[in-house]
């Protein structure tokens, strides 16, 4: 997926147009330089085309002030890493040094640019962005962020040689994304799952300026490993690496089948892995922790590999269903654990289970532990049935589902876990009442 990274100089707009093109207030909005600090990230769409886009910071080139530095820096790594650009400017304020000199910076760049001139709110101020001509972009595009007009020519030109994609559409083979903060091994471990086995097919480039996919065959099979690990330190650009990391996060998250989430033995768990967790839930797809580099960790306790998945599992208790597993890429111990595990999970995520044996099990269960009573109605589950695959989708219907405490569709879920092997998939749920409208949970 193309990603689009917002850029320009403070307080011209940024913020407001990636509200406006994601559809949420994500980035916080204040009549003040500076705001926007790191970058923001989402999802946006155009004419059927979707895009990852990005909301820098303003940036001053040339300043040497801390926080405009790193504000710098950083909008520097989304020029260097997004596949096009909107560099923005303010129509009100006019053409200032500032922007002409990021205009130097981008017509430096082989990515495509498109320039919009902010807060013309109408046709008289569209006259605005003539001088803009000046920095040699192109045609301005007169637009006001606030309001939406004119937004949509520019949106146009924005993705109008954006490709229309539907990933891997006609692949089937399992896709493995290695995920996780920098430095935690996620090459390495790539590495070692690659040199271990010689049967390597090729190297094939993932899409622009996207991680890097390796095909191994294993057991005859081929599997797809997704390394997300391609941000590398650069003298002009010393900060906010591990903010990039997450976009492409993001990216390989989209397209694989199980995220395996690389965690640093010796740094232990933070929350970004708690996001990267998060991020794999929220996208529906099958979930490992590999806690890497365990060769650096003293195991004389013969229990610290207990210890440590239970400090784990106890950072996220909602996803008790991941498998945790200890590996050392240099070692390779263990490394291949991984794809095993992975295709287990995907078998898990592919397979059905009848209604006949799903009731059989969990109306007995239901009915000795019943839900509470709400405003005098007593709530009884009739019948479940399985509806959907990768992710396992349930319907369970009962008599008053908009009534059905968020605890006992916990109970459920845990029903469902306990009674039938899905470990390391997130499921879903359905609740409705038959000939109603379906309740999502």
């Amino acid at each position: 997926m193309v990603t689009v990274a917002i850029v320009g100089r403070p307080n011209v707009g940024k913020s407001t147009l990636f509200n406006r093109l994601v559809g949420e207030r994500n980035a916080i909005i204040e009549d003040e330089p500076g705001v926007t600090r790191d970058r923001i990230y989402g999802r946006s769409d155009w004419n059927g085309k979707h895009f990852h886009i990005i909301d820098t910071g303003g940036f001053i080139p040339g300043s040497e002030d801390t926080m405009e530095k790193a504000i710098r820096e950083q909008a520097m790594i989304a020029m260097e890493e997004a596949d096009s650009i909107i560099f923005m400017v303010d129509g009100k304020d006019g053409i200032t040094r500032f922007d002409r000199d990021i205009g130097v910076l981008l017509r430096g760049t082989d990515k495509p640019v498109t320039l919009v001139v902010n807060k013309c709110d109408n046709h008289v101020m569209d006259h605005n962005s003539y001088e803009f001509y000046e920095l040699g972009l192109g045609d301005p595009f007169p637009i006001s962020a606030n309001n939406g007009r004119s937004t949509g020519d520019f949106m146009d030109q924005l993705v109008e040689t954006f490709p229309i994609v539907d990933y891997d559409e006609n692949d089937d083979r399992l896709k493995i994304a290695l995920v996780g903060r920098p430095n935690a091994g996620k090459s390495s471990l790539t590495n070692a799952l690659l040199g271990q086995d010689r049967n390597i097919v090729t190297d094939i480039p993932g899409t622009t300026r996207d991680s890097i996919d390796s095909v191994v065959k294993f057991h005859g099979e081929e599997i797809v490993l997704i390394d997300t690990a391609g941000l590398r330190r650069k003298s002009k650009v010393d900060e906010n690496i591990e903010k990039w990391s997450m976009v492409r996060t993001h990216r390989a998250i989209d397209r694989c089948d199980i995220g395996v989430v690389i965690l640093d033995a010796e740094r232990g768990f933070e929350e970004q892995d708690k996001r990267i967790i998060q991020l794999l839930n929220e996208a529906r797809k099958g979930i490992i922790i590999a806690v890497n580099k365990w060769d650096l960790i003293d195991n004389e306790e013969s229990d610290t590999a207990h210890k440590m998945k239970k400090s784990i599992l106890e950072e996220v208790k909602t996803f008790h269903f991941v498998p945790v597993i200890f590996t050392s890429a240099t070692e390779r111990t263990r490394v291949f654990k991984i794809i095993e595990i992975a295709k287990e999970i995907k078998a898990r995520r592919e397979k059905r289970i009848s209604t006949g044996k799903l009731n059989k099990v969990l109306i007995d269960l239901f009915e000795r532990t019943p839900a509470p009573a709400v405003r005098g109605y007593d709530l009884r589950i009739n019948y479940i049935t399985q509806v959907g695959t990768e992710p396992p989708l349930f319907t369970v219907f009962l008599n008053q589902p908009q009534l059905l405490p968020d605890s006992y569709k916990r109970f459920v879920e845990r029903q469902i876990r306990e009674n039938f092997d899905l470990e390391g998939t997130p499921i879903s749920l359905l609740f409705r009442k038959k000939n109603k409208k379906w309740e999502d949970r």
